[in-house]
This record gives C-alpha cells, structure tokens and sequence, in this order.
C-alpha cells in the first residue's frame, strides 16, 4: 500500500510537471512564432478620415512597399467621424495580434483628451502601444493681400496698431491649427482672433476671398496661391526650412521657437499586443520610411517621414501630450459633444 501510494505521488507529480511546462510552452509560443513569421495575413490600418487625401494617399504608398516587403497586404479602412473617437474605439477593442492598427495623429492622442468634456471611450496612456511615427507636416502662417507683411516680425508690428483684432483661420476648432494661433498670441501678445472652418478647402477659399486676413494651414493647401501672389508665408512650423519655400524663414528663426511643430500621424496597435510581433511591425515600417524612394515621394506633399522605436514614439508622444495639454489650458476651449 506504501509502494501504490509512493508510485501515485510520483505519477501525480510528473502530471503536474508535464502539465506546467506545457502551460509555458504554450504561452510562450505565439510570442516566438510572431517574431518569426509575423505576418502571415492581411494588416489592417483603421483610419480616423476619408479616403482621397493626401496623407490617405502617403499611407497607401507605405501599404504597397508593406505588401512588396513582407508578402502581406496592409489594407486601409478609412473610419472618419467623431474627432477620431470613432476609428480609436473599434482598434481599442480589437483583437490584440498585430493584425489590427490605429492610424493615430496629434489631435487624437494629445489634444482631445484636453478639449472633450466628456470622457473618450479610449485612454492615450493605456488603450495602445505605439509602433512608430509616420510622417510630419508642418504648418505655415499665410496671409492674404490685404496684409502689409513678409515676415513674422512685420506682421505683429502690424496687428497690434490695427483697430479691430486681425483673424486667423483654422481647418477645424479644437486641433493644432487652430492652437497654433494661441501660442503666438501669447508668445508675441497679439490678439488674434480664431475663425475656424469645416476642412482645410473653405479655410483657403476663405483666406483668398479676404474674409479673413490669414490662416494656420499645411504648406501644400496654399502653395499654389503663393505661386500666383494671392497669399504669402510668414513662418513655417517645422525645424528647418521647407525644400518647397526655401526663402521663408521657420518660426524658430524668427524668434518663437514654442512654434516649432508638427501635425504629425503614426502606427498604434492595441495594448495588449504582443512584444514580438510589435516590434517586428515597426522594423518592417520604419524600413519603409527610412527608404529614399519614399522620402522623394513625399518632398513635393513637404511631408516628412517619422520613423521612431516604440520607446520613441511613445516618449515623442507623451511630449507632445504635454505641450497642448499646457496650450488649451491656455485657450480654455472645450468641445460639449
């Protein structure tokens, strides 16, 4: 009876052996698979926007030499509406295995959580891990004729010995265009006054048309009224000069260096996403945007390509979270919806 019972614990013991090495094996085993073969099926990218402009255009660029490279196609579902809110929950809630991406940008990581009242169903801090960066696009002061100015310093000479405050445009309230314009007034004490519109189009047939004096706007909107004489650049956003404008000094050149910006977008992936395969989805990005041939591509869009590490993207982000969280406390502005 001593001997059963000795060979029972024993059998007992090797099950309980057997049965946790099988446990770490299989929990260890997606991750090495996933570094290994990763991906084996189609990427998903949900994008908070419409389809047809220009970075959706710059992100099926980077699809294509994704699909030449890893063998996979990475298919774009364009998800606009809600500030962002609504492309941002469904990736929260997806299936964290790499297959399912956030195209995220500066509004919705670093802006909304300051500016929407109610709370978002998404936390910047905790629903995502972030990939790396995938272009920057700067913004520039325009202004139209009716403004007796070349440069940023003629022009706060200018506005502040006018009558009635001169005003600026944004492509839509609550995001860095629009504060943008509250930094500068409170870095030259101007007092500027915002006019936003409903996209980036009404703002520049409204810049042209003299209903506002000028605008906060990417560089490519308004270059070819530059070209005619309709509209000038006093400032470019960007940490150097843009090969588009070379003669047109950055803001930090002109004194204002808290202007140096970007409207950026990047690669987010839900949270619980696994090491291995997050890493080997930003090796196989940042290849792409480090090549030249995309660099060429987008000189002529003045967009600029972000390649980062997880670890970068991620501290680039809590920067830039810190930097509007500071600005719209400033503004004071709030969305209600």
């Amino acid at each position: 009876m001593q001997i059963q019972s000795s060979l029972t614990r024993i059998a007992s013991r090797r099950r309980s052996v057997c049965l946790a090495a099988a446990l770490s094996c299989a929990l260890l085993a997606p991750a090495f698979a996933a570094d290994e073969v990763f991906p084996t099926r189609p990427v998903h990218v949900v994008v908070p926007f419409a389809a047809g402009n220009t970075l959706d255009n710059a992100l099926r660029q980077v699809a294509e030499e994704y699909r030449k490279s890893t063998g996979q196609p990475m298919i774009i579902e364009n998800k606009p509406g809600g500030a962002g809110l609504i492309a941002a929950q469904q990736v929260a809630r997806a299936t964290a295995d790499g297959y399912t991406l956030l195209l995220v940008n500066t509004s919705m990581l670093t802006i909304n959580p300051y500016t929407f009242k109610k709370k978002l169903p998404y936390d910047a801090d905790k629903s995502f891990k972030y990939a790396t960066g995938l272009l920057g696009s700067t913004l520039v002061l325009a202004a139209n004729k009716t403004v007796p100015a070349n440069n940023l310093q003629e022009f706060a000479q200018w506005s502040r010995t006018q009558k009635n405050p001169v005003s600026y445009a944004s492509f839509t309230a609550g995001n860095s265009s629009h504060f943008a314009g509250v930094i500068l007034n409170e870095k030259l004490g101007l007092n500027l006054v915002h006019v936003p519109f409903n996209g980036t189009p009404p703002a520049v047939q409204n810049l042209i048309g003299e209903q506002v004096q000028t605008a906060f706007l990417p560089l490519p909107a308004v270059k070819p009224h530059v070209d005619t004489g309709k509209v000038k650049v006093l400032g470019v956003s960007g940490p150097k000069r843009s090969e588009l404008l070379p003669d047109v000094q950055t803001f930090a050149e002109q004194g204002v260096p808290e202007m140096t910006l970007y409207v950026w977008s990047g690669f987010a992936a839900p949270a619980g996403t696994p090491d291995a395969v997050f890493n080997k989805l930003s090796e196989d990005i940042n290849k792409i945007l480090r090549s030249q041939d995309i660099r060429t591509k987008w000189r002529d869009m003045d967009f600029t390509p972000l390649p980062m590490t997880p670890a970068e993207f991620t501290s680039y982000i809590r920067d830039e979270s810190s930097r509007w969280r500071k600005v719209v406390e400033v503004s004071g502005f709030k969305i209600e919806d």
